[in-house]
C-alpha cells in the first residue's frame, strides 16, 4: 500500500512554524517580514499563485504587497519597478511572477533582481551558491520538494533517483540539491531528447517528474517500491469541473500509485511546499537583517 505525500498537510506545518517565529520577533521588537509580489498580465494561473502567497503571508503574519501591470507594459516600466523594490529597506524579499509577456525578457528580469531579496532563489548568484553548498536562498520548488522527502524520512543516499526535466527552475536545481552530501542521491537528468527514457526512469528508486507533459510516467515505467514526486501543474479541460478545467500532473497517478511506496497527489503535493518555500526564504531574507 502507498502513501500520499501530503504537500497541503506539511505546508501547513511549516506556517505553523513560521507563525511561531513571526510571535516571537514581533514580541521581541523585531521586523515582520515583508513578501512582494509583481504580477504583469492576468494569466488565470499565475493570478491564482499569487492570491494564494498572498493569504500564506496573512496567516503566518507576514506584510505583504501585491503590484499589478497590464499585460501591455514595457520592460523599462517594470525594470523601474524592480529598481525600487531593490532599494526599499522595508521589502525584505519579492517575487516577479512568471511567465512573462513576451515583450518581457525574463532572464533579464531574474537578474535585476538583488540576489538578497530573491525570495523565488532564481537569481544566477543564488543558483551558483547553491552548486557550490554555500549558504542562500534555494529556488522556491526544489526547496518544497527536498523539504518533503526530508520530512516523509525517505532515505536518499545512495539511492538511484532520475529527473525527468532539465529547467532551470526545478529540473536542474534539484538534481543539485539531491547529489549533495546531506541527501547524496545518485543523480540522472532525462529529457526530451533522452535515447531510452522509459528504460532509464525504470531503473529509478526516486523519480522527480517535472516535464511539464501530463501523465507522461505510466506504471511501465515505475518499478514497484519506488517513489515518486510529482511536479507538473497542467491545466486541461474538464466539462463537468464547475471551472472548466482541472490540474494534470506528469503521471498517471491512478495506474503508478499502486506500484509505489511514496507518492505526491496533484494537486495537493509539491504546489503548497513551493508557496511555503518564498516565505521561508523571505523570512531568512528578514533574519539576515537582525
Amino acid at each position: 500500500m502507498y502513501t500520499i505525500i501530503d504537500g497541503k498537510k506539511t505546508a501547513s506545518q511549516i506556517r505553523l512554524e513560521i507563525a511561531g517565529e513571526v510571535r516571537q520577533r514581533i514580541a521581541s521588537e523585531l521586523k515582520v517580514p515583508h513578501l512582494a509580489a509583481i504580477l504583469v498580465g492576468n494569466d488565470g494561473s499565475s493570478e491564482t499563485y499569487v492570491a494564494n502567497k498572498v493569504r500564506d503571508c496573512e496567516e503566518v503574519g507576514f506584510r505583504s504587497t501585491l503590484i499589478r501591470f497590464s499585460a501591455d507594459t514595457t520592460e523599462n516600466r517594470l525594470i523601474s519597478k524592480i529598481d525600487e523594490l531593490n532599494n526599499d529597506d522595508d521589502i525584505d524579499g519579492f517575487i516577479v511572477q512568471l511567465p512573462l509577456p513576451r515583450q518581457i525578457s525574463e532572464n533579464r528580469i531574474i537578474e535585476l533582481i538583488r540576489p538578497g531579496k530573491d525570495a523565488d532563489g532564481f537569481h544566477p548568484v543564488n543558483i551558483g551558491k547553491m552548486m557550490a553548498g554555500l549558504p542562500c536562498f534555494l529556488p522556491a520548488t526544489p526547496y518544497g520538494i527536498t523539504e518533503l522527502i526530508k520530512r516523509y524520512n525517505i532515505a536518499t543516499s545512495g539511492k538511484n533517483c532520475v529527473v525527468i526535466g532539465r529547467s532551470n527552475i526545478v529540473g536542474r536545481p534539484v538534481s543539485i540539491l539531491l547529489s549533495q552530501k546531506g541527501m547524496d542521491a545518485t543523480v540522472t537528468v532525462v529529457h526530451s531528447r533522452t535515447a531510452d527514457i522509459e528504460k532509464i526512469v525504470a531503473r529509478a528508486d526516486i523519480i522527480i517528474a517535472a516535464l511539464g507533459v501530463p501523465g507522461f510516467v505510466k506504471a511501465r515505467m515505475v518499478r514497484e517500491g519506488a517513489v515518486v514526486i510529482d511536479v507538473g501543474t497542467t491545466r486541461v479541460s474538464s466539462p463537468s469541473s464547475k471551472s472548466g478545467y482541472r490540474l494534470a500532473g506528469d503521471v498517471d497517478f491512478e495506474n503508478v500509485a499502486p506500484k509505489c511506496s511514496y507518492i505526491t497527489p496533484v494537486p495537493g503535493g509539491v504546489g503548497p511546499m513551493t508557496r511555503v518555500s518564498l516565505l521561508r526564504n523571505t523570512l531568512l531574507a528578514t533574519r539576515m537583517k537582525d
